[in-house]
């Protein structure tokens, strides 16, 4: 398994008080999610962000990765899949937060698709709660396995009503299922929106990293 590594979009000072992970989704890459921390970073000023290569390669889409195969698409083979992909995920969080001097803490988690299920899976077996999961288009691998885990950050889950790739009621149930954990969610459903991120989406993301982070945002955003 190759060693999980991306590209980066460092503060403009140079110096980083927070960390913002993006995990792209099944046959992407990271280069495909970086659009949205140039997006997001002039108004998270001291936000370190990284979007990482998935360690696979994915046999299904030249130049894509994978965080883990998907042939049958059920919970089993997601459990089973975030199961063997979290340790080296988790051991590059934890190398990123300590190239930055970022306390854990200080973690925000982006995923879609995916990378969602690794960014839930991942974040909430963190032995320091992250900050943040942001979670697109997503599901929740091994939602009766939820008695494991040790940290309950704030969570943002946002669906498109449209989804054919993994239907709206992936996030429904998944929500559901956070809640009575015990963890704090918010959901959001974008009506027609297919398998995909909107700007409601991209705005909701931007709004709740910047509550979590205590960063003010400028009027209107």
């Amino acid at each position: 398994m190759a060693e999980i590594d991306g590209p980066r979009l460092d503060p403009a000072d140079g110096k980083a008080d927070a960390l913002v992970v993006l995990l792209h989704g099944y046959g992407a890459n990271g280069e495909d999610l970086y659009d949205i921390a140039e997006s997001w970073a002039p108004f998270l000023p001291g936000v370190a962000f990284v979007s990482p290569h998935a360690p696979e390669a994915c046999p299904m889409v030249p130049g894509g990765r994978q965080w883990f195969p998907l042939t049958m698409r059920d919970d089993a083979e997601r459990w089973t899949g975030v199961l063997a992909a979290g340790p080296a995920l988790d051991r590059f969080l934890g190398a990123e937060l300590e190239r930055w001097g970022v306390s854990p803490d200080r973690l925000v988690l982006v995923g879609f698709s995916q990378g969602t299920m690794m960014a839930l899976h991942v974040g909430l077996r963190r032995k320091l709660e992250p900050a943040l999961i942001v979670g697109y288009s997503g599901y929740l691998a091994g939602a009766d396995h939820l008695d494991e885990i040790s940290a309950k950050p704030k969570v943002l889950l946002v669906h498109g009503t449209a989804d054919q790739v993994l239907p709206v009621e992936s996030s429904r149930t998944a929500a559901a299922a956070l809640t009575a954990a015990g963890l704090p969610v918010s959901l959001h459903l974008s009506p027609g929106l297919g398998h995909g991120i909107d700007r409601m989406g991209l705005v909701l993301g931007l709004r709740t990293i910047a509550e979590a982070l205590g960063i003010d945002l400028p009027d209107g955003r």
